[in-house]
């Protein structure tokens, strides 16, 4: 932290030839980056780790660049996965509006109503996104704290990954005495970093080419 309003986040991306490790100080007026890690890696094969020893060093390296140049000590990360283990898929949810007028209580139970399907035990939820809200009989709502109704529905996009692949991430990521605060699908993340929300509602196409 390095005032009241603003926080230290670490984003830690392995890929199959390279970690990078990114330091950035948020706040209200946005992201500024204090420091940046390369390191080649070969521990990863098609996005998934292969050699824990190789991609744990290589992390250690990154983070080492980064923090001495950022000049903070590092201690958590968000952790980025990918590979052709990811999936996606749609899921409802419904929840029935208690108070007349839909609360934060309420999307967020209507989002666990949508996340409990059946998924192989070998494969874990990594993000809930909404595509619409439903209240009552109107859909195409995208927020619907506030309105009126008795009854709030939802249909989101399930992305989910096979449980090994993330646990090797978070173990290399620990065996280098870091915790990981979240697992992020990276294509995501490289679309929320550049998108607008008007871009994201028109559609359009992100290319990362690595």
């Amino acid at each position: 932290m390095s005032d009241m309003d603003s926080e230290i986040v670490v984003g830690l991306d392995i890929g199959t030839t390279k970690v990078s490790a990114v330091v950035g100080e948020v706040d209200a007026d946005g992201i500024t980056i204090l420091g940046v890690g390369n390191v080649p890696c070969r521990g990863l094969r098609k996005g998934v780790v292969s050699n824990i020893d190789w991609t744990t060093r290589s992390i250690a390296e990154a983070i080492e660049a980064a923090q001495t140049m950022a000049g903070v000590e590092i201690r958590t990360v968000y952790a980025g996965v990918c590979g052709s283990h990811i999936r996606c898929q749609t899921s409802d949810g419904v929840a029935a509006v208690t108070s007349g007028e839909v609360t934060p209580d309420d999307v967020e139970r209507v989002l666990e109503g949508a996340r409990a399907i059946p998924i192989d035990a070998d494969r874990q939820i990594l993000h809930v996104l909404p595509h619409e809200f439903m209240v009552d009989n109107q859909d195409g709502i995208r927020d619907p704290v506030g309105m009126s109704g008795v009854r709030l529905g939802t249909r989101v996009n399930l992305i989910t990954a096979a449980t090994s692949p993330v646990q090797n991430v978070v173990r290399c990521a620990e065996r280098c005495g870091l915790s990981v605060a979240d697992v992020v699908l990276e294509p995501l993340a490289s679309a929320d970093s550049v998108l607008s929300e008007d871009e994201k509602e028109i559609g359009v196409a992100v290319i990362d080419i690595g």
